[in-house]
């Protein structure tokens, strides 16, 4: 009877009952012979098909997941999986890459060709060249290499495929431009929560554990906040840029409910940036807003922007205003030469230079503490904690690796900066070019000093900034159409506002003289 049943249901629904039969027992297997985690592996198999399958109906919910979680991904009360964090970014990037793919009539994968992808295909070429580098002498780790690869340069790649292939339309660019500000806003409002009500029990564990040496300063008076992001150095040059960003985005819009959302954003960006007590990203907003002023291609924003800043600087140079705050106490040791920080990273780069010059290539990607041994000679190498992005890609790829690098981000801003300034005529969507351009330059100064690039959430949010300012004059005629279409509806609005305030106005009592003068 049961055999009757089960006959019948197969006939009707064909294969799918045998393939869940299969991976039943498949489970059933690994639950036996391997443990809980296999187990838990092949009972999730079905539900991936299912988010593929849901992927294929719902693309730009695939995309805007990808945005948000990578924004999350390293917060402290993020929950755990097991699966390395990095890995949910490359899940969804390839997803949507392979969605791409199979429907690509309606990709438009011509937008790709352009500077941006040339350097990034150098970059990459280089970084997978690097799986041959054994100068450490201890083999070649397939797996380690392209761990470090990917987190170097594919994650770059992928970042700049998706936003071009996705942000393809002015309506698309708004929305991601919102989503982009409610996140830096959620970040800014966890700062202060952190600050004024207190830490959750994990972002606590991180703080009296491996944080504490760099987090819990003067005894413990001084706590660099760190909001959602996995450090207060990245989290304070990222939200620096981010102000840098929104600030432009906000004076140059045209329509005002953006330009008041951009202008609160940006505000709020940099009110979080002094908790963080990340020295650098003082000078990361000042080079962002710096940057503005070649871009902007006006007096009447040059002038006011350069004498603002020039004061700032000179406060915390040359005075001792807000010293009663330790935030910006901390803030103003950037300044100091004689700094205890800045001189041990001195120090430590000087003997970096002499391990270097016999390691052009660097020590690989895949090389580090774990795997170097106690005896090696790049062992002090492998083990130094690098000070800067650009000094961890110097390690790694050599004097060669770094100019190859430089010489790349160099040819990319450049170009993006080029359409900025020649190519779009909207002043609206120049202002939103120029507002990208200008935290990716506030994102390099910040790794010269720290290792923040490629970390998350900056190295999507940052390099999928730049790549937009690639796309921009592909859609600038429809954002024209787009932006004069609300800028009507803007300016009806108001015209039905004073009509109605008109009729309401009052009266004075002896107005009904008029109808009979």
């Amino acid at each position: 009877m049961v055999n009757t049943a089960f006959k019948t249901y197969a006939n009707e629904h064909g294969g799918r009952v045998l393939l869940l039969l299969l991976l039943f027992l498949l489970a059933i297997y690994q639950f036996i012979h391997a443990g809980f985690a296999p187990f838990a592996i092949i009972c999730t198999l079905p539900i991936l098909a299912l988010l593929v399958i849901a992927a294929f109906h719902y693309r730009m919910l695939c995309f805007w997941a990808l945005i948000i979680i990578n924004y999350f991904v390293q917060w402290k009360n993020f929950p755990s999986t097991g699966i390395p964090m990095s890995l949910y970014n490359e899940m969804f990037e390839i997803i949507l890459i392979a969605l791409a793919i199979i429907d690509v009539k309606e990709a438009k994968f011509e937008r790709c060709a352009n500077t941006m992808l040339f350097t990034l295909i150098i970059w990459c070429g280089f970084c997978t060249l690097e799986v041959l580098n054994d100068t450490c002498d201890i083999g070649i780790d397939i797996g380690g290499w392209y761990t470090g690869a990917r987190m170097m340069a594919f994650q770059l790649m992928y970042a700049f495929i998706v936003f071009t292939l996705y942000i393809s339309n002015p309506n698309i660019l708004v929305k991601y431009l919102f989503v982009w500000g409610g996140l830096a806003l959620f970040a800014a409002f966890w700062v202060w929560k952190q600050q004024h009500i207190g830490f959750t029990p994990a972002e606590n564990g991180f703080l009296q554990g491996r944080g504490r040496s760099t987090h819990l300063l003067q005894g413990g008076s001084l706590i660099r906040y760190f909001s959602i992001y996995s450090d207060a150095a990245t989290f304070g040059i990222g939200i620096a840029s981010t102000a840098v960003a929104f600030i432009i985005f906000g004076i140059t819009a045209k329509i005002k409910k953006y330009k008041y959302y951009f202008l609160i954003v940006g505000a709020a960006c940099a009110w979080a940036m002094f908790p963080s007590g990340t020295r650098t990203a003082i000078a990361c907003l000042m080079a962002g807003f710096m940057a503005y002023i070649f871009l902007s291609k006006s007096f009447k924003i040059a002038i006011p922007f350069t004498i603002l800043f020039g004061l700032f600087v000179f406060m915390l140079a040359f005075t001792t205003i807000g010293n009663g705050n330790q935030s910006i106490r901390r803030m103003r040791t950037a300044f100091d030469k004689n700094d205890a920080s800045r001189a041990q990273r001195s120090i430590n780069q000087e003997a970096m230079k002499k391990y270097m010059k016999e390691a052009p290539w660097g020590i690989g990607l895949a090389v580090g503490f774990r795997n170097v041994p106690a005896n090696n000679k790049y062992t002090f190498m492998a083990t130094v904690p690098p000070d800067s992005e650009y000094v961890y890609i110097w390690i790694h790829t050599g004097i060669i690796g770094i100019t190859i690098f430089l010489i790349c981000t160099g040819i990319m801003l450049f170009g993006a900066c080029w359409i900025v300034f020649f190519t779009l005529k909207s002043p609206s969507l120049r202002g939103i070019g120029a507002g990208f351009c200008c935290a990716m330059v506030s994102m390099q100064l910040g790794a010269y000093g720290n290792g923040v690039l490629t970390q998350f959430p900056n190295g999507l949010t940052f390099y999928g900034g730049l790549t937009i300012v690639y796309i921009l004059p592909h859609i600038e005629k429809e954002w024209i159409s787009y932006e004069t279409k609300i800028l009507a509806e803007q300016a009806e609005r108001k015209r039905l506002q004073l009509e109605k305030i008109e009729k309401m106005r009052v009266k004075p009592w002896y107005s009904w003289i008029y109808k009979y003068l």
